[in-house]
């Protein structure tokens, strides 16, 4: 069953006929939303909303653990993650960018599975983040659907909620960082401890902080108009999506 976390401007997930909805608890706390079940283009799904469903969570106070936790426990085998992000370098805002790698500057989140309680050190390994067959699902479907999603970009994780200064960015862009986020880590990390393929389609939403007509400062108002086209198409590109989970790439 495809799992799907919608971020900001994904909420709610239309395309998804939902057939019962379940208040789910785990050893970490309660999720950050209701866990709505049905079927997206014929095939079973699941949707949370990382927010929350009135999006009152900000990204440095979600429950990635529960999130991560609930989808598995309640069969989920794959995940698509979506999330409105800043381009650094190489996008335009209204982009749809799959990245291939990231960088966490995250701080101060519970950012494991794995904290002692196992009785032995437990490492993941994380060299590839994101599932190379997942990402390959998402590239064939939006060539079949004529969406445009750009193959491959480096994630940076920050802690959020402000928008970063000029200089951050300046530092970012240096590390190879090309786009900029808030909610990337720790669920990408928390996906791969808990065994489930895990990739994100990136909506750009605005320039980074100094850049573009983002140089004086980022419009709250722009990035408004960008996300809701933008989530159109991300919606569009899960109708083709869904029907190849648990197929070939």
């Amino acid at each position: 069953m495809l799992a799907i976390i919608g971020g900001s401007g994904l909420t709610r997930l239309s395309t998804l006929a939902v057939a019962h909805r379940e208040v789910v608890r785990t050893p970490y706390g309660d999720p950050s939303s209701t866990l709505l079940f049905g079927q997206i283009a014929g095939r079973d799904a699941v949707f949370l909303a990382r927010h929350g469903h009135g999006h009152t969570i900000p990204p440095h106070r979600v429950n990635y653990r529960a999130n991560l936790w609930a989808l598995k426990e309640k069969g989920a085998s794959a995940v698509i993650a979506v999330a409105s992000v800043g381009g650094i370098r190489g996008c335009l805002p209204g982009d749809l960018v799959l990245p291939h790698q990231l960088i966490d500057y995250t701080s101060g989140r519970e950012a494991t599975f794995f904290d002692g309680g196992e009785g032995s050190v437990v490492h993941a390994d994380f060299t590839h983040p994101y599932s190379p067959e997942l990402r390959a699902h998402c590239l064939a479907a939006a060539a079949a659907a004529g969406i445009a999603l750009a193959d491959g970009g480096v994630y940076g994780a920050v802690n959020g909620p402000r928008l970063e200064t000029a200089a951050e960015i300046d530092r970012l862009d240096r590390d190879g960082a090309t786009l900029v986020g808030m909610t990337g880590m720790p669920e990408a990390a928390l996906a791969r401890e808990a065994g489930l393929p895990y990739c994100a389609i990136c909506v750009v939403v605005n320039h980074a902080a100094g850049r573009g007509d983002s140089a004086a400062q980022v419009s709250m108002e722009g990035i408004a108009r960008v996300l809701e086209s933008g989530m159109d198409r991300v919606r569009a590109l899960l109708d083709h999506v869904a029907p190849r989970i648990g197929t070939a790439p």
